[in-house]
This record gives structure tokens, sequence and C-alpha cells, in this order.
């Protein structure tokens, strides 16, 4: 088998991407990107400037105008750290919008394959294996019934302090859902040659486990 270089993790909202990619990433030794993050970024800041995230050519020519910079876990734009900010639960609608437009996925694109350049890393996202990087040598794609993934949510920002509901919860996956699975351009999809992995009934450490014998077998 050949080295692994790029190990893409795909999947749903609330499917355990972000969590299971920065295990691994740390457990390999590998840099860890969140795709989803540049999207919400991108998604808080075009609202913050007061944009209709209708509107495809003012998104876009506001996004242009943005510096987005990973930082560690840090995630800052033009300057300003909107780290906080992004993981809240309205950041995820506002990326699921943004992220429609074809502009704005080649922008993230090209931001993620300039920090991945020269690293070995652990990328997740919606399209990471399908899209940004087609010819990862690992490609995983995680999923999760929506009650399980919007049970997880809700507990994760209740954890955070947020006052939410679950049934709001539930509601905003099955929109997510429906959202990155019909829009025209670098739809959700499982990727070519990905190792599908139903977490609905798994513990956390039984599929870090799983995807660490993938990567090193």
């Amino acid at each position: 088998m050949k080295k692994v270089n790029v190990i893409t993790i795909d999947g749903p909202a609330g499917s355990g991407k972000s969590t299971l990619a920065k295990a691994l990433s740390k457990e390999l030794g590998f840099t860890h990107i969140d795709s989803g993050a540049i999207y919400r970024a991108i998604g808080v800041a075009c609202s913050l400037m007061g944009i209709n995230l209708e509107d495809e050519g003012a998104v876009l020519k506001a996004a242009s105008s943005l510096n987005v910079e990973m930082k560690g876990e840090r995630v800052i734009v033009n300057g300003d750290d909107l780290t906080e900010r992004i993981r809240e639960p309205e950041a995820g609608l506002l990326a699921s919008k943004v992220a429609r437009f074809k502009g704005i996925r080649d922008i993230v694109v090209r931001i993620v394959r300039e920090i991945s350049k020269g690293k070995r890393i652990v990328i997740d996202g919606r399209d990471a294996g399908s899209y940004i990087f087609p010819d990862a040598e690992l490609k995983v794609f995680l999923t999760a019934s929506p009650q399980e993934r919007a049970k997880r949510r809700f507990e994760e920002l209740k954890r955070k302090g947020f006052n939410v509901s679950y049934e709001d919860i539930l509601r905003e996956v099955m929109e997510r859902d429906r959202s990155d699975r019909t829009r025209k351009f670098a739809p959700l999809v499982v990727p070519e040659g990905a190792v599908v992995i139903d977490t609905t009934d798994k513990s956390f450490n039984e599929v870090l486990e799983e995807v660490k014998g993938l990567a090193d077998p």
C-alpha cells in the first residue's frame, strides 16, 4: 500500500467529522484542516458585513476581499478572530448558504490547497474527498441517523452553554442535509473509493481505531 499523505473525512452535519479528524491528526502526527470552518468563516463574515446571502454576486465580491487564515484551531478573517462566532449554531446555516456557490467553493479549495502544501494532512468537510482532494490515498465517509446526529449536536451545544432545543437542532440537521445534497455544485456524496462508516451505534474510540487501522494497516 502506498504511503498515506492525505486523509479525507466527509459526511453530513453532526456525523463527527471534525472530532475524528482532530484526534486522528494528533495520533498520526498529521496537520488537521477543517474545511467547514472556512465556509463558516466566510458565511459569518459576509453576514457581519450585511451581505444578502441569496445574492451570489454580492457574496462572491465580499468573499474575494477576505483574508482567511488558519492558526492552529483559530480562524482569523481580515485580522479578526472569528473562532467562537463560527461555532455558534447559526454559523452552520450561514456556511450552507454560501457553500452553494461555485465561486465560494473555488476560494475555499484555493485556501485549503495553499495551507496543505508540503504537509501530511487530515481534512474534514463535505466535499474533501469528492472535490478538494479526489486523489487522496484514504477517503472516509462518516454517517449516522439524523436523530443521532441531532442528539450529539444538541448535547455539544448545551455543554457550551447555548440555550437550544433538540427539535430545532434536528430541523437544522435535516435542512442542512437537504441543502448539502441538492446543491448544484459539488454536492454531498460518498466520494469514489471511500470507506463508509456508520457511527450511529459506535463509540468514538471504535471509530478512531477503525480509521487508524485503515491509515496504517
